[in-house]
This record gives C-alpha cells, structure tokens and sequence, in this order.
C-alpha cells in the first residue's frame, strides 16, 4: 500500500484550482471562504479524482470531509443523466445523527448550483419520508448505518449502481458495533467502485474493515493518528466525583461569554447536568441518545447561534460538531475508549484556534486517565489536585515548578486559575 506522509512543502501553496477540481467547485470552495488546501486535502484531494482507493488518516479537525467530498461531488458532476429510481451514485456513512448531518449540509454547499443532489438518511426522522425521498434516485447519499439497513429492508433503497463510497470516522464505527451493519452494506455494493476511508485513530479492526472495502488503496497520514491539535492547552484535576459538579460551575463561571462543550459519561448524567447548570443561570442544552432528532438539531442551532453558550453531551457530539468558536472542552467523565479524549478534544482549537481541554479526574478514573495519557504518548499537566495513588502525572509548569493545591492542599482540592468565583449550588 503506497504510503503518503506529511511534511512536503512543494505544494503548500497549491490552490484548490490546481488541484483540479470543476470551475464551479471553486467558486463555490471561494464564496465559502475556503481558499488554501489543508494537508489532508492536498493529498487526498489528487489521488480521488485519479479513480484510487484511499486510506487517510488524519486528526480530527483537519479537513477530512474536504478531503473526500470534493472529489466525491467533482466525480459526480461527470456523470450523464440523472440516477434510475431508488438508486444511489454515491454514498457516504457516517456514525452519528451529528456527523452526518454535518457532513450533508457540507456537501451540499459545495454542490450548489451543480447536478449532484444531496440526500440524508439518519435515524430519529421519519422512514416513510425518507422513503419517498429516495424513491426518485439519489446523486450523493449521507446515512448512519443503521438508518441505511431500515431503509434496505423496506426495498426503499439500492445500492447496486453505487460507483463511490466514503466511510467516515471509521473507527467510531468500529467503536459503536457497526461492523455487522457495513459487512452486510458490503455485499450489496459493486465490486468496481472507488472506496475512501478516513479516520482519526488506526484500531487493529480497522485492518479487517479496510481489507474489505478497500482495493489497493492509497494511504495518507498527515498527522500522527489519534495526536490532539497542538494548539490544546489540556490539564487535569483530581478531584472526588461529589466534588466534581461545584469545580465545573467555578470554570465556567470564569469565561460565561465563551462557547463550551461539556462532556458526561452517560445519557442520564448529561441531562441531570444539563439541568442543574441551567438552575445556576448558565445558558446550557444538552445532546445525547435519548433526544430525538428534532431536539438534538435543536440544541446545536442554539449553540452554533450562541444563543447557549455551554453544550453538554455524551460522545455522540466527540465527532462532527465543527464550532470554530468553541474555546473551551470540559471532561467531566472520563471516556472509557482513550481514543475518544483526542476526538473529545478536538472540538475546540478549530480553525487555527487557541483552545483549553479540561479533564476532571475522580479516583476511579485513574485507569482510564492512565490509558488516555498512553495514546497522547506524553502527560497531561495537573492544574489541581494530586494524582491518585497508583497515578502518575506531570508537574505543572508554575512558579518554582510547585504543584497547586488549590484550597485543602488534598486530592481534588484544585481550584480554578483565574480568580474567585462566586458561590453556587453544586452542578451534578
């Protein structure tokens, strides 16, 4: 497998022009504000349109859905007539309600005024809807999985004329138990079609996945997978989980006029936290499972417009939630999959933004804090508290190199670094 890595400085100042794509593309790419190419763009975008297969591996917010969408619409526009009923010419399956969503209403913008059509497919919506939509032939489809195998089962949809398919974010795929779901999506795509895959991380499944839908494929890797943006601050406090709840309030409380995602464990515990910061005051909507798709795209117009300022989810929203403003990521439970801190994460220093990932470490997190600093290969500084025993962490860089203590000078006892803030209700 041909093997292309970053760090090539021939083509850093290659327009999306030169890298071939249709007039209409770029004027598209420009009244978006999309003038330079990132990395995974400026390798993957050549090899698609030249007809390969391609593996890229690249972390998260660094272009991926460029990388393949305009390839994907470019290819399309090519091709005559309009698709035969129930058909789809493209495909592109993406994990969540969130992701896909994005990555409809991304390709759609890059597709305006051409041919291509771009439907959407997720769960939460209604089947029969759906089904008359796909009724009429589809030029470029996003689906969730599992919304995809409904709508199979109804006959609503063919897969059998597919020329392209892209599996985005393939390890949260991976992650969440689809592979049943795309091996039985494999057998009913043409053998001769382009397949792209991109992910953030590289699990050892993600062999198996890439062996059977990939066809020699070309591998780009512009970045480390599974490596944070460099422009995180990240820190950690060890703190009880009881105390958990007042140290959040404390940290928000210090930059209310700043977009921050909020991340719990479980579906229960995000509302249950959703609801109490919204009784101290702060502006806060929550997104997790237990929403319906009406109520989860909701709560994302809120926190796009600002209208809510703090979003706290479950890791529904680690991937596709592309907010450049969002300046501040807070753990409140640790994920139990490491990978899904990096992804978490990545939901702020956008853009080329500055932003603060924040970790709140109780002692029965220690393992997966553990397992966490072993994907980053290096530690998290400890900005309160001391690690719990059996834990090792960095010292900060502070004053005479002296680890803060916050208030107690105990485990959990760190306190936030700018300023006192003003007494509230416990949060969770």
């Amino acid at each position: 497998m041909p093997h292309l890595k970053g760090g090539a400085t021939k083509d850093i100042d290659l327009t999306f022009d030169e890298l071939g794509l249709p007039a209409r593309l770029s004027a598209n790419l420009d009244a978006l504000g999309l003038k330079e190419p990132t990395p995974i763009q400026l390798r993957a975008i050549p090899e698609a349109l030249n007809g390969r297969d391609v593996m890229g591996l690249a972390q998260t917010g660094t272009g991926k859905t460029a990388a393949f969408g305009l390839p994907l619409v470019s290819q399309l526009m090519r091709l005559q007539g309009k698709p035969d009923a129930k058909q789809v010419r493209g495909l592109v399956l993406a994990p969540t309600r969130e992701l896909a969503k994005q990555i409809h209403d991304n390709l759609r913008d890059y597709a305006d005024g051409t041919s291509v059509r771009v439907n959407l497919v997720v769960g939460g919506a209604s089947l029969n809807a759906q089904a008359q939509r796909l009724a009429r032939g589809t030029g470029l489809l996003i689906a969730t999985p599992g919304r995809l195998i409904d709508l199979l089962d109804r006959g609503a949809v063919k897969l059998d004329q597919t020329q392209f398919l892209v599996l985005d974010e393939a390890d949260q795929m991976l992650d969440l138990g689809f592979i049943h779901a795309l091996r039985r999506i494999a057998a009913l795509l043409p053998k001769e079609r382009q397949t792209m895959l991109f992910s953030a991380t590289m699990p050892k499944q993600m062999a198996e996945l890439s062996t059977a839908f990939l066809t020699n494929p070309v591998r780009i890797e512009t970045a480390p997978p599974g490596k944070p943006a460099d422009k995180i601050e990240q820190s950690v406090f060890f703190v009880e989980q009881a105390g958990k709840g007042r140290l959040l309030s404390q940290h928000l409380g210090a930059h209310r006029d700043e977009a921050a995602v909020v991340f719990s464990r479980t579906k229960h515990g995000a509302e249950r936290l959703m609801k109490a910061l919204v009784a101290e005051g702060f502006a806060a909507i929550s997104v997790h499972g237990n929403k319906s798709q009406g109520q989860r795209e909701r709560a994302m117009r809120a926190f796009r417009s600002g209208e809510a300022m703090i979003l706290v989810a479950t890791d529904v929203a680690a991937r596709g939630l592309d907010i450049p403003d969002v300046r501040h990521v807070y753990n409140f439970d640790l994920p139990n999959v490491a990978e899904n801190y990096v992804h978490r994460i990545g939901r702020t220093a956008r853009a080329g933004r500055d932003g603060s990932a924040v970790a709140y470490c109780a002692p029965a997190e220690m393992g997966e804090f553990k397992a966490i600093q072993k994907v980053l290969g290096r530690d998290i500084e400890v900005a309160g508290g001391t690690p719990w025993e059996g834990g090792a962490a960095s010292k900060p860089k502070g004053r005479g190199g002296r680890r803060p203590q916050g208030n107690s000078g105990k485990p959990g006892g760190g306190q936030p670094s700018r300023g006192r803030a003003p007494r509230r209700r416990r949060a969770a």
